[in-house]
């Protein structure tokens, strides 16, 4: 996030992608290459952004500490993106082809394996308590794979199931950023566990966005074409919605699509047409509204600051954004 959207941190997150950079440099050029690969895509570094605004907010002074800790949980989530896209058979991600599709499934794996071991290098000189979380934030992310592989092509998932692995996949790793950095920062236990709040629900709400723009946003600005869950069989929230409160659309006939194991591009761009018809995009925008707004109302009790102010900027740009 850069211009206006880098809520006052631009800096600080400039130092968290050279913390990053100076963390995989490898004897190996291969995995020093990969790794590049991988962390060169960038995103939308909404993990680094309120891991760093929360330790602004709660009254941080030792700003390499943070900048320590963000780096080392994005490249957590980078090394569990390689993993995904190989689970997921993902050909693209953020424009590019996935790492294991350039650069072969075995080595991608290694990288995988080789950014855990760096962002542990880096995250291991914390206190235990500090290790405990960010190893529970890893544990999370493994269980909500593997929970979302298991419910693949499920059109008996539930809300609650869908809600779950969102929980283990975004919002938990998020809250343990923001929860980390107040102990960092040497803040009071409540409001540590309020910026956890504030990152959980902003977590969801920022998901349950993904999965609408995959139904309804431009190939050109997401950097991949949309219909990515449909394709490998992930059933959202607004395929949940549409599935039970689909009245416009025929219902069964998108069930049978999602389904599928096999579709046409022809199939996928009609499973699209029937989400989109269905009224369940509007009514997931209203779920991450809601999440939203709980992840603001969280930030109640910490005293008003540049940072919190820009924590709030950042819910709505969660909200808006288009890719």
């Amino acid at each position: 996030m850069t211009g206006s959207h880098d809520f006052g941190v631009a800096k600080e997150l400039a130092l968290v992608e050279a913390r990053i950079r100076e963390s995989i440099v490898s004897e190996e050029p291969l995995l020093h290459d990969i790794a590049s690969y991988v962390i060169e895509a960038g995103g939308k570094r909404i993990r680094p952004t309120v891991t760093l605004l929360a330790f602004q907010a709660l009254g941080g002074h030792d700003t390499s500490q943070a900048i320590d800790l963000a780096a080392a949980l994005e490249m957590i989530h980078s090394a569990t993106l390689i993993h995904d896209d190989i689970n997921d058979g993902g050909e693209m991600r953020r424009g590019r082809p996935a790492a294991y599709r350039k650069f072969g499934l075995q080595n991608a794996l290694v990288t995988g394996d080789f950014l855990f071991a760096k962002a542990f290098g880096i995250g291991g000189k914390f206190d235990s308590d500090i290790v405990e979380l960010t190893a529970q934030a890893c544990a999370a992310l493994a269980e909500g794979e593997i929970r979302q592989q298991r419910h693949a092509y499920d059109t008996d998932l539930t809300r609650d199931e869908c809600l779950d692995i969102i929980l283990r996949k975004t919002a938990l790793p998020m809250m343990a950023g923001a929860k980390i950095a107040g102990l960092i920062a040497g803040a009071r236990l409540e409001d540590v566990d309020a910026v956890g709040d504030y990152g959980l629900n902003l977590g969801i709400a920022f998901q349950i966005v993904d999965d609408i723009l995959d139904v309804v946003g431009d190939a050109i600005v997401l950097g991949k074409r949309p219909g990515t869950d449909l394709r490998e069989g992930n059933v959202t929230l607004v395929a949940i919605h549409a599935l039970n409160d689909g009245s416009r659309i025929d219902v069964p006939a998108l069930a049978r699509l999602i389904r599928k194991r096999r579709k046409q591009e022809a199939e996928v761009q009609k499973g699209l047409a029937l989400l989109r018809d269905s009224g369940a995009v509007e009514k997931a925008r209203r779920e991450a509204l809601t999440y939203a707004q709980i992840a603001r109302k969280a930030l109640d009790p910490i005293p008003d600051s540049e940072a919190k102010a820009n924590m709030d900027r950042l819910v709505d740009y969660v909200l808006s954004r288009d890719a």
